[in-house]
């Protein structure tokens, strides 16, 4: 299929990709990964009702009219620390001191912080009412025995993979993180750390995929092939074995030397698309190599970056078991009017600020492939059928830096 839409594309590639298969991952590697089925909670957090604070447990009724200048007076009946098994009761007239965590005894009815009371050695003085409840976190308020806490397809930050351990989980089900084959090709492209002779260029797109797969925790194994059939045809065959999916760089437009697609015709890939209506990007081209996502990149910098933040990033995070497929969103306003081409979707690199409350979105001047797209924070968006879109006017914007 040549030159079809964005939004044809990005369903084509969605579509045509399934997860990966799961494992079972230790609680200490979860974080990161991907929940490969809903978690529900084994167990009630807390098990039993406890304190949120030091003080004394009470019975509500007993201390409704304490003020400081009319002190409630009550007989201290025991103390309890954080996971004591003894029991005690609160009758009316007295209070049990508390440590924050430690279980409600029978009969309290709320708990006083201690700094709002006095200890007298067999008695205390309260100097505030408490309502029923006031400090007490109820069993199962956390997490509740058979409750869902985590779906399926959210990624495990540092706070869900705390909660899972609270719930009484030692592991769980994840999908495997996508290992990703990367090749650049060119006569033109040294490896980062070899000898950059006159003429040649760093393989920075290679280097700069990498980085976006690892910060969504998949891996990948890099290499600079040379303009010649044989040469990437034989890296491809030695190396997609162990490989879940191909990311080229190089070699996908027209011309004597752009062969990748060439190439992967020859193999017997499943072409699903090759040329986009998009900006920049348009050379971007798809399809699957034994059932594996194949992505062939344009060498350019800047269409390289947008053809796998649009299109690859996308497919990849659907292989890898996420439920968003997409950069991050937020609302920002344009700070002046930008402008696209009615046949295709243009994506703009910008920068945000705040002001008067808004995120406010600033297009990038041009002066340099690398640099500017270094220092956006975020990418907008003027679809096909549209030309323009006007300062002032509120968008969707996708984030690509950490603010």
């Amino acid at each position: 299929m040549h030159d079809i839409s964005f939004n044809e594309a990005l369903q084509i590639t969605l579509d045509s990709i399934s997860p990966l298969s799961s494992e079972h991952v230790d609680i200490s590697r979860l974080e990161g990964r991907v929940a490969a089925a809903p978690i529900h909670a084994l167990v009630n957090t807390p098990s039993t009702d406890i304190s949120l604070k030091d003080g004394y447990a009470v019975k509500s009724a007993d201390i409704a009219e304490a003020s400081a200048d009319n002190p409630a007076t009550l007989n201290l009946a025991g103390s309890l620390m954080a996971g004591s098994s003894e029991k005690l009761t609160v009758s009316p007239g007295s209070a049990v001191r508390l440590m924050s965590g430690a279980s409600i005894p029978d009969g309290a009815e709320a708990v006083v912080a201690e700094e709002f009371t006095a200890n007298e050695g067999l008695n205390i003085s309260v100097f505030v009412p408490a309502e029923n409840g006031r400090n007490i976190l109820r069993r199962g308020t956390d997490t509740r025995q058979g409750e869902i806490l985590i779906d399926k397809g959210a990624r495990l930050s540092p706070m869900s993979v705390g909660l899972i351990a609270a719930a009484g989980h030692s592991g769980a089900a994840v999908y495997k993180s996508p290992e990703a084959l990367i090749i650049a090709t060119g006569d033109e492209v040294v490896a980062v750390g070899e000898h950059l002779k006159e003429g040649a260029v760093f393989a920075s797109n290679l280097v700069t995929i990498s980085a976006w797969l690892s910060h969504y925790g998949m891996s990948s194994k890099t290499i600079v092939v040379k303009d010649a059939e044989t040469d990437i045809a034989d890296a491809i065959r030695a190396n997609m074995e162990h490989a879940d999916c191909l990311i080229t760089s190089g070699g996908a437009w027209k011309g004597d030397r752009d062969i990748v697609v060439k190439i992967l015709d020859q193999m017997g890939w499943e072409k699903r698309y090759h040329r986009v209506r998009i900006g920049p990007g348009k050379a971007i081209g798809f399809g699957l190599l034994d059932s594996k996502p194949v992505f062939c990149l344009p060498g350019g910098p800047p269409s390289n970056q947008m053809a796998f933040l649009q299109l690859a990033l996308p497919g990849l995070l659907k292989l890898g078991g996420h439920s968003m497929h997409r950069l991050p969103e937020l609302d920002a306003i344009l700070s002046e009017t930008v402008s696209g081409q009615k046949d295709w979707t243009q994506f703009i690199y910008g920068q945000l600020s705040r002001l008067d409350n808004q995120t406010v979105f600033t297009p990038s001047k041009i002066t340099s492939r690398l640099q500017f797209m270094a220092k956006a924070d975020a990418i907008a968006c003027i679809h096909e059928g549209t030309e323009n879109l006007g300062k002032g006017k509120n968008i969707s914007v996708q984030v690509v830096s950490y603010l």
